[in-house]
């Protein structure tokens, strides 16, 4: 089977690349860093020139697009303006969407516990009430919109709190937080904001093994098993780390100028194991992160 990558230098396409190039043909692509992508099949491009973006796709003729790329800072979009980011991660999935349709292509879009309402309880389902807070969750939001509008080939993944290490130039909050704590340098961390943490590794993993799935027309979360506020994340990691737990400093979200107050976005993930896709829970999950 043969699957392109959008976003394969990104955080989470290197660990795409790396995972599916295990079971399948890829052909990733990358626009100015490349990341790991030299060591697979890749093209690079700017997503934004669809006109090359349809003829790589025509070249390699994909039985699966995974549509990763995406600009995500939930706090500032600085230096692009919102037009730049509505184009990339709202017009890129609409083009994909009616090209997929047209080729007979399967789409997989990576989506974002960031389109829930953050105050309506916990360990929401797919079918939970979407009121995004940033204009990262609003693009990707009308994104999921678009495909579901164009056509029923597509499975959709709302990704949770990506945990993990980058790799090459990318770089995570999980970098700096891992970095500080091995230096003995305090860490600021949320009492205030719960999510299900997922790995990188893992949702790799689940999308690959998703790509296999004979299913489409769905909206699928994808988040680890506990829910957890970034605090209590923290101390978890100092507890399997070995590092000192009092450098971390208790934080809420209002003292982060412009961050979306995104109170409770924490996932029910069960229609993975309804699927047969297995998750580590938190300690395992960061127990591998660590020996990566």
């Amino acid at each position: 089977m043969k699957v392109f990558i959008t976003g394969g230098s990104g955080i989470l396409g290197q660990y795409l690349n790396s995972e599916l190039s295990r079971k399948f043909d890829i052909l990733t692509q990358y626009n100015s860093n490349p990341g790991n992508c030299g060591k697979y099949n890749s093209v690079q491009l700017d997503l934004l020139n669809l006109e090359d973006l349809g003829k790589a796709v025509e070249k390699f003729s994909p039985d699966i697009i995974i549509h990763a790329a995406a600009l995500a800072n939930t706090v500032t979009i600085e230096p692009f303006t919102p037009k730049y980011v509505y184009d990339l991660n709202v017009g890129v999935t609409e083009y994909l969407a009616v090209l997929c349709k047209a080729k007979g292509i399967k789409l997989v879009y990576t989506s974002t516990d960031q389109v829930y309402a953050g105050d309506r309880g916990s360990m929401l389902k797919e079918n939970a009430k979407l009121m995004p807070l940033s204009i990262y969750g609003e693009t990707k939001l009308v994104g999921e919109y678009k495909v579901i509008n164009t056509f029923n080939n597509y499975i959709i993944i709302r990704l949770g709190l990506l945990f993990g290490f980058g790799l090459n130039h990318s770089r995570m909050h999980f970098d700096n937080m891992y970095e500080n704590f091995r230096n003995g340098k305090k860490v600021r961390l949320f009492t205030d904001q719960y999510r299900t943490p997922l790995s990188v590794i893992e949702a790799a993993r689940i999308i690959s093994s998703l790509c296999e799935k004979d299913i489409k027309g769905e909206i699928i979360n994808a988040g680890g098993k506990e829910r957890v506020s970034r605090f209590e994340f923290g101390g978890l990691l100092c507890d399997l780390a070995g590092f000192d737990k009092s450098l971390i400093e208790p934080s809420t979200m209002d003292s982060v100028p412009g961050l979306a107050p995104v109170a409770d976005v924490s996932m029910d993930s069960s229609k993975l194991d309804n699927l047969g896709i297995s998750r580590l829970n938190l300690q395992e999950a960061f127990k591998e992160t660590l020996r990566h």
